[in-house]
């Protein structure tokens, strides 16, 4: 596909908003669809060490004037050694009535000035791709050694889906396709621990899109090691697992739970819009989750994506933007994304990349990056 390419790039400054969650609380009015513009709000003193005093954003790339396509919905991967971004598509249906809807990944290359991988960014191209056949609907990803790590959700045929190992400029390799046999649900996010095993989140989002034949698996968390081997379950009794992080000292693990919202696209305020915490032990040899706990309910949406700062801090993309909690689950400000987010990632020191359907943004935070 065709490249575009964005210069002029510029940050503008963005200024804090104090807001007390006491007694008598009246939350300020969101920001519309629209806006041009990101607001931060602190609720806590503790967030001005996270956005620091001199914040500011940046529109990177949009399709509002275009295609109007949800282009950055999952995934969010930076990649430091080539300074490039991999995001992922929404569900995007095919023009032709005869052929299935797809996914594409966008590749950002990210430019600086000087060339020098310190200095702002002034300019990104943009390619969008669409992924091998054999690795129909990605979803989420991360990062390994020489290359990237997707999390394929297949489709109504079988033995598609899984996790797929895609080294650079090489065609993707299956490391994980089924558990006993049973195909996954639809793997949506994944992250990778210090000693290269991987921890991910498997729930029926393909069934509830027709994408998907019905499971055969509750939707569940599960951790592999690196090479693909001994795929254990660690964790259940989720609606909808979708987003997956560890804490800087690898002892924590952050799932979220999304069964609030409905396939319908409107949100059930009964059910988990929650992010649990576990603490990650070993026995005999394996790691097992336990002290499973509610860490956070979040305020606007779901929580569709969370990742840790070097700090312990947590952020969670949610209806209303980037909601940051303590370790200690206290919530210390919103990064408020207009018409909400789903996917996030961090780049370079202070970089924070924010998936919000049609648009791309970047934050600039005071925090250094994240594990």
């Amino acid at each position: 596909m065709t490249s575009l390419a964005k210069t002029g790039i510029k940050l503008s400054a963005v200024h804090t908003q104090i807001e007390d969650l006491g007694p008598g609380f009246q939350p300020s009015a969101k920001l519309p669809p629209n806006s041009n513009n990101i607001a931060v709000k602190q609720y806590h003193p503790d967030f001005e060490k996270v956005t620091g005093s001199e914040s500011g954003v940046s529109l990177l790339l949009s399709s509002d004037d275009s295609s109007r396509n949800p282009l950055f919905r999952n995934g969010c991967v930076y990649v430091p050694e080539r300074d490039e971004l991999y995001v992922m598509s929404d569900l995007l249906q095919s023009t032709n009535s005869s052929a299935l809807p797809t996914i594409l990944i966008s590749q950002i290359s990210l430019r600086r000035e000087l060339d020098n991988p310190q200095q702002p960014i002034r300019a990104v191209e943009w390619l969008k791709l669409r992924p091998p056949q054999s690795m129909p609907m990605p979803a989420g990803a991360c990062l390994v050694r020489g290359g990237i790590l997707y999390c394929s959700q297949g489709t109504l045929a079988s033995d598609t889906g899984g996790l797929w190992y895609m080294p650079w400029r090489k065609a993707p390799v299956p490391l994980l396709t089924s558990y006993f046999h049973k195909p996954f649900n639809s793997i949506q996010n994944v992250v990778r621990d210090s000693e290269g095993g991987l921890w991910f989140t498997d729930a029926s989002v393909g069934f509830e899109l027709d994408i998907r034949s019905k499971p055969k698996l509750p939707n569940q968390v599960y951790r592999v090691d690196g090479n693909g081997h001994n795929v254990r379950v660690v964790a259940d009794g989720f609606g909808r697992p979708m987003g997956i992080a560890l804490s800087p000292d690898g002892s924590t693990l952050y799932v979220t739970d999304t069964e609030a919202m409905r396939p319908d696209g409107n949100t059930d305020p009964t059910r988990a819009a929650t992010i649990y915490a576990f603490d990650i032990t070993q026995r005999f040899g394996s790691y097992f989750l336990i002290n499973r706990r509610v860490f956070a309910y979040v305020r606007d949406g779901v929580p569709m994506a969370v990742i840790c700062d070097d700090a312990g801090n947590v952020y969670t993309a949610c209806g209303d933007g980037v909601e940051v909690w303590s370790p200690g689950g206290i919530a210390l400000g919103l990064i408020e994304v207009p018409g909400g987010c789903t996917s996030l990632c961090f780049g370079r020191k202070g970089e924070l990349f924010i998936g919000a359907g049609q648009r791309l943004w970047l934050f600039r935070l005071q925090q250094q990056e994240a594990t």
